[in-house]
């Protein structure tokens, strides 16, 4: 192997691992049906602080999933 193939591959399991924690961290987007009938704590503020960090996470996972796509590309084409 060369030292060039071990980086990426390196840097792909890395990005497969970011990808893996980003999308466990991210909150379910249906509340099910103890949601629908209890409602929960859906205030204002914590709406809106669910969105943003929600919001992050999805860009964060589409970032971290197009550099795994690319190394996995670099990868055979190596």
């Amino acid at each position: 192997m060369s030292p060039l193939t071990i980086v990426f591959t390196v840097l792909q399991v890395l990005s497969g691992l970011a990808v893996l924690v980003i999308v466990l961290m991210q909150s379910g987007k249906s509340a099910g049906l103890s949601g629908a009938i209890a409602g929960g704590a859906d205030t204002f503020l914590s709406k809106s602080k669910a969105k943003s960090l929600d919001a992050k996470l999805a860009k964060a996972t589409k970032w971290f999933a197009l550099a795994f796509v690319v190394l996995t590309l670099v990868l055979n084409l190596i």
